[in-house]
């Protein structure tokens, strides 16, 4: 046999005892378990009736008129006779009809009890229907005593001292924080200062000094909004219209904060595999790292693999591996399962793949180029129109330095897709050739003006003796005759001053020995061979004393 809920037993205990008549067995029978109400309310929705706050009774809905629906219309029914002076409470009477108890005062309808009803409560329809007839009279009286002149007096007399020690009370923290301030600056700044000095490390010690004044601000501020709580609280407990909320304040602060723990606790497992997972990731990350320096400084060889690419290719596995660690950690990270986070994934996805099309490239071509060996840091390079030193090679773009001083930064991809002339590669075990161009005369000799040519290379400053310079003969001209002097050059960032040079003793040379330079054009022979003579070499504002120097430009 179930027994029954220890309110429905008094009830019919009471009955009972006034009636002159035993507990009916069916009552016992029929009363469903505590379980079995739990269940019934879970699958009945029930809904409470609210009068200022207070939950007075619980009424089940159906489908073309929901609980909440139906407690709305009662509670409203309720205030509108505690509103109505005329009405007595005493007047309200339940009227038997064959499907429900009425309970209605001088015409007034409250609510109907319907069997559905009674069975939430486990009791017969009648019993409820009384029950609720003292909870809803009750109600009634409580309603206008909350309302009436002297109620509501008390209430605001209340709520002012509440106001005044509110306000007393934040001042009060207000002042109490900075007076601590006031001591802790007294008594301890100084020292924070000279240790600051002491150990040289200001930085961290200003941090520690922030960290606490921080501490101090969200202490203040925590205090100051919990104070803010319960005076809410207890002055919208205070009066009838504002009592509901009273009961609301709270949870408005507390209700996210208890979500938010209990989250964190579920997620408790999750949150420690991912801390593991990290850990891992780490550890492999340090070691990757360690064995790719150990590549780059040559501790570790690995056959057929170039030093200089330790540090690109430990770039590339190193996204490779938090990856694989994200693919891996991923359903293990709180909310991931939820629409919300597919939707910002899917988001990001789709800008992602729309935004980083260059960024791809350009990313590629800066891999491609490592591996390719076109050029490093410090290389003298011509790519497209652009000549200079490298400066910095990153994985989006290369920051090349012209003879100008500008910096110009090159997108990997279009150095991709360029050709690209690298004047160090070569340059410290064969030399580097620089070269130029002379037309000169058929009348002068072609063994004399390579001798001019070698001796002027000779003269030249900077230049390799071995391999030793050479001439070409490019081209037999309508006017003149068209010779290339070749000369070896180890350092590229002189070449534009080693030209300067080579370029001075050339007309030096050919001044020297009257030889008349036909380039660029020839038109007929003048009647003064153009050349300078060796005495008119210095005319102002040139000095003998001053001879120029060789060039100050690199590049």
């Amino acid at each position: 046999m179930t027994r029954t809920p220890t309110s429905t037993r008094r009830v019919l205990a009471a009955i009972a005892l006034l009636g002159g008549v035993a507990v009916p067995a069916w009552a016992q029978q029929q009363a469903p378990a505590p379980a079995d109400l739990a269940q019934l309310e879970q699958v009945t929705p029930i809904a409470p009736v609210w009068i200022d706050g207070v939950a007075i009774l619980r009424v089940r809905g159906v489908s073309s008129f929901p609980a909440e629906q139906r407690a709305a219309t009662i509670a409203g029914r309720i205030r509108e006779i505690g509103a109505n002076p005329a009405i007595l409470p005493d007047s309200l009477r339940i009227e038997e009809t064959e499907h429900s108890s009425r309970i209605a005062a001088d015409g007034h309808l409250v609510m109907n009890v319907y069997d559905a009803d009674a069975a939430v409560e486990g009791v017969p329809r009648q019993v409820i229907a009384s029950l609720f007839l003292d909870k809803i009279r009750a109600a009634i009286v409580a309603y206008r005593a909350d309302r009436s002149a002297p109620a509501l007096q008390r209430a605001a007399a209340a709520a002012a001292v509440a106001t005044l020690v509110f306000c007393a009370l934040v001042v009060a923290v207000i002042w109490l924080r900075r007076k601590l301030d006031a001591v802790l600056d007294s008594r301890y700044h100084q020292k924070i200062d000279s240790l600051a000095a002491k150990s040289h490390d200001v930085v961290s010690v200003t941090r520690v000094w922030e960290f606490l004044d921080a501490a101090l601000r969200f202490a203040r501020s925590a205090t100051i909004v919990v104070l803010l709580l319960w005076y809410l609280r207890y002055a919208f407990g205070l009066f009838p219209h504002t009592r509901l909320a009273a009961k609301s304040v709270t949870g408005y602060v507390v209700a996210p904060l208890v979500t938010m723990w209990t989250s964190f606790v579920a997620k408790v497992p999750d949150l420690v595999f991912l801390v593991i997972l990290v850990f891992v990731v780490r550890v492999i990350l340090r070691l990757l790292r360690r064995f790719f320096e150990a590549v780059a400084q040559g501790r570790i060889q690995l056959a057929n693999f170039d030093r200089d690419w330790a540090t690109p290719t430990y770039k590339l596995v190193r996204p490779l591996v938090v990856a694989f660690a994200i693919v891996v950690g991923f359903p293990y990270i709180p909310g991931s399962d939820s629409d919300a986070f597919k939707g910002v994934s899917l988001f990001l996805g789709v800008v992602f793949s729309l935004g980083s099309s260059s960024f791809i490239a350009n990313m590629i071509a800066g891999y491609s180029m490592t591996y390719r060996r076109a050029f490093k840091e410090g290389d003298v390079v011509q790519i497209g129109d652009v000549k200079g030193v490298v400066s910095a090679v990153r994985l989006q773009v290369t920051h090349v330095r012209t003879i100008k001083n500008e910096e110009v930064v090159v997108p990997n991809s279009q150095i991709l897709n360029a050709s690209v002339i690298n004047y160090t590669s070569l340059a410290q075990s064969n030399g580097l050739i620089l070269h130029t161009t002379v037309g000169i005369g058929y009348e002068t000799p072609w063994r004399q003006v390579e001798a001019m040519l070698l001796e002027a290379a000779r003269r030249t400053p900077g230049l390799m003796t071995e391999p030793p310079p050479f001439v070409f003969h490019l081209s037999l001209g309508d006017f003149c005759v068209t010779y290339e002097l070749n000369v070896y050059c180890r350092d590229p960032l002189t070449m534009r001053a080693t030209y300067t040079d080579l370029h001075r003793c050339i007309l030096d040379v050919f001044n020297e020995y009257g030889v008349q330079i036909m380039t660029p054009a020839y038109e007929g022979d003048p009647e003064v061979p153009k050349i300078v003579p060796k005495d008119q070499w210095y005319q102002a504002p040139a000095r003998p004393d001053a001879p120029p120097e060789r060039g100050q430009t690199r590049v």
